[in-house]
């Protein structure tokens, strides 16, 4: 069995599909519109296999959780491997740049990744990891 897909609803749907695009390499399905409902959603396929789901219409009301600084139950974050140490530094780095804040790292967990937190436009946490390759 398999995790098909995890979704995201949101007010920003182009800049969102571009944020996981650019950064995390997503390829964006063609984008999907239901004009009855002003429903519309993009599929982001990963390298891995794992697909985001993001969608928007008119009505949904804001999420109550502050990702930020009080995390509540529920799903809190997305979390993306990448190969290397090096890689992870990289990418904190780029996003850093780009503006994005990095909530906390790269550092080295307890039970043995390295890992950086950001922010995706939407304030939904997002994970940047590596497994521990003896850094």
């Amino acid at each position: 069995m398999k995790l098909e897909h995890v979704a995201i609803w949101t007010d920003n749907l182009e800049q969102l599909k571009d944020f996981y695009t650019k950064y995390f390499d997503g390829f964006p399905s063609t984008k999907y519109t239901n004009e009855t409902n002003q429903f519309c959603s993009y599929f982001l396929t990963f390298k891995s296999g794992a697909r985001l789901e993001i969608m928007t219409m008119p009505g949904i009301p804001d999420n109550a959780n502050n990702t930020i600084t009080a995390q509540h139950k529920g799903l809190i974050h997305l979390a993306f491997g990448i190969e290397s140490k090096a890689e992870v530094d990289e990418m904190a780095g780029k996003l850093a740049i780009d503006g994005y804040k990095i909530l906390d790292g790269p550092h080295k967990t307890g039970d043995g990744y390295y890992e950086f937190t950001t922010l995706d436009p939407d304030n939904n946490r997002v994970e940047v990891t590596t497994e521990n390759t003896g850094y």
